[in-house]
């Protein structure tokens, strides 16, 4: 997998966390450095750590679904893809509060990760990625783009948070397809 790709990857799953960050932004109305920080630390901590989590678990698996793990990846990029699109349109909000201590936090990290963990399990399936590489850039570009949206959402409002969502969707879903293609050998990239 190249850098690009996984660049690609990590801008998609962050999204989701870039909504919520958004979100978190638009209640915090004295927005300071911390906030950010905070956010991005948190975001980004589970963004990396979940798929390092799913990687382990599909190797577990991998002499089991081989023949199938192509399909397995298209299949779950899909389904991530295609909620992410679906909240985007049907105007799905996020729930928020304007805390920023572990109670709050820790339960929306994991919530926007969860999705970091079923991609986790389709690396498993791919000989050419460096997990370490792949969990810590996914985890840069979360924190970056959380810290980012914070400060976004604390400026201009829910404007940009159904548009990433969708971006990311659509981001996900392509990737899913580039796989499933690949292995069935119709482009080799």
């Amino acid at each position: 997998m190249s850098t690009f790709e996984l660049f690609i990857i990590a801008v998609g799953l962050s999204m989701d966390a870039f909504a919520v960050a958004v979100c978190k932004g638009l209640s915090e109305k004295d927005l300071k450095p911390k906030h950010m920080l905070i956010v991005g630390l948190y975001f980004g901590a589970f963004q990396g750590l979940m798929p390092l989590a799913g990687y382990f678990l599909g190797k577990q698996f991998e002499a089991y679904i081989t023949k199938f793990d192509h399909w397995i990846a298209f299949v779950l990029l899909a389904i991530i893809g295609g909620n992410m699109i679906r909240e985007a349109l049907h105007g799905e909000a996020e729930e928020c509060c304007d805390s920023f201590g572990v109670k709050a936090m820790v339960p929306m990290a994991v919530a926007t990760s969860i999705d970091a963990l079923a991609v986790g399990v389709t690396f498993g399936f791919m000989p050419d990625v460096n997990i370490w590489f792949a969990v810590a850039f996914i985890g840069i570009i979360t924190f970056t783009l959380s810290a980012v949206g914070v400060k976004i959402g604390n400026v201009f409002g829910a404007k940009f948070k159904a548009k990433a969502e969708l971006a990311g969707g659509v981001i996900l879903i392509l990737m899913g397809i580039k796989i499933l293609l690949e292995h069935l050998g119709i482009i080799n990239f």
